[in-house]
């Protein structure tokens, strides 16, 4: 199993954050908060109408103050339970909000790219992670 000391997991997480920071559109809450990857993950997994455990999971944790910790806690919640592949296949679903939260160089705005990066992190799905939580 993969762990937190491994150092695959951690060059994993940087190219998952940079795939996701990647072109991202500055966006601002409506306090002047800089909106990041966590709220385009958020949004798109609201719209599916269903709770997602992620979501639930790392908003419950206090000690998480910022969109990147967030984003950072959800994908490693992602890989522990298997659900990091399908979790952003139900956010990349919707090609309106791609565009309103992505320019046009976003791997994920090229149907090709996208599901080139899908099916890597379903690979994925057969690497068991132990991460502390």
């Amino acid at each position: 199993p993969v762990t937190d000391g491994s150092r695959e997991l951690h060059s994993l997480c940087a190219q998952l954050e940079f795939l996701l920071q990647f072109d991202l559109k500055e966006k601002r809450s409506f306090f002047g908060q800089r909106r990041d990857y966590w709220d385009f993950l958020c949004q798109g997994l609201a719209r599916c109408r269903q709770e997602h455990e992620g979501v639930h999971f790392v908003t419950s944790l206090d000690k998480l103050k910022t969109p990147v910790g967030r984003g950072r806690a959800f994908l490693r919640y992602c890989l522990v339970h298997r659900q990091l592949a399908e979790s952003l296949q139900l956010c990349l679903l919707d090609p309106e909000s791609l565009c309103e939260w992505y320019y046009a160089r976003s791997p994920f705005l090229n149907p090709q790219h996208r599901a080139e990066i899908l099916g890597s992190l379903y690979e994925l799905d057969c690497v068991t992670f132990h991460l502390a939580l």
